[in-house]
């Protein structure tokens, strides 16, 4: 019974580890880590309207626009390959309303969004 219970419990440990925080760029092809860090988030930067800071995160509010759908649509594509110690959420406002990308998780993930994704941020 005491060897069933221990081997329960480390089955658990084994399913509820955690990733560091840190972005494994490994997970990305060498084409896709260009273009996730070169280009989508250098574009969405520019597109940034509105940051909203949350318990455990931030929103970031973007243009509703069909092209920046798209490139906020890709680059969650790819963040959640890098960084899969984020819950990501996008919204859409209905009646064409603002696209927003909510970006949260665990205790320290909002300190790694402020120092990762300053360049996000109003100055």
């Amino acid at each position: 019974m005491k060897l069933l219970l221990l081997m329960i419990i480390a089955a658990m440990a084994a399913t509820s580890a955690e990733s560091p925080f840190a972005c494994d760029r490994a997970a990305l092809t060498p084409q896709a880590r260009k273009r996730h860090f070169d280009e989508l988030g250098p574009a969405l930067k520019t597109r940034v309207k509105n940051v909203r800071e949350l318990r455990d995160g931030f929103e970031f509010e973007f243009p509703p626009d069909t092209p920046t759908f798209q490139l906020v649509s890709e680059w969650v594509g790819g963040e959640r390959l890098c960084c899969p110690f984020f819950d990501i959420d996008l919204h859409v406002e209905r009646e064409h309303g603002d696209l927003w990308l909510r970006l949260t998780g665990r205790a320290g993930v909002k300190q790694f969004i402020r120092a990762d994704f300053a360049r996000w941020f109003p100055s």
